[in-house]
């Protein structure tokens, strides 16, 4: 069932209204200290939803949520689970979200 929101939710975390993805950010952000490791049969759907074009944005407020989201990941969950997807997407971003990803790795 997990599965099943996070899939119907990811598409939120990229929405093309800008209110609606920041909403879903903040959302996810208080939703990660709840779920904390129960988020890892989701966490390689979920990653690139929260990071791809949020890390990269030029509205201060969703890169701020998008920021505040990838930090949760890192208090609550297992860096066992992140090293992975955090992996992967700091090869393929570029800009300040390459840059991020590759400081929360190192």
């Amino acid at each position: 069932i997990l599965f099943q929101i996070f899939d119907a939710f990811k598409s939120r975390l990229h929405d093309s209204n800008r209110k609606v993805n920041q909403v879903a950010l903040e959302t996810m952000h208080k939703m990660i200290p709840l779920l904390k490791d129960n988020l890892s049969p989701v966490i390689n759907m979920l990653i690139p939803a929260m990071v791809d074009n949020n890390l990269n944005s030029k509205n201060p407020g969703i890169y701020a949520a998008a920021t505040n989201v990838i930090q949760a990941l890192c208090q609550h969950l297992d860096n066992y689970l992140l090293l992975q997807p955090f992996c992967t997407k700091a090869q393929f971003l570029n800009g300040k979200a390459k840059q991020d990803m590759t400081e929360k790795l190192a």
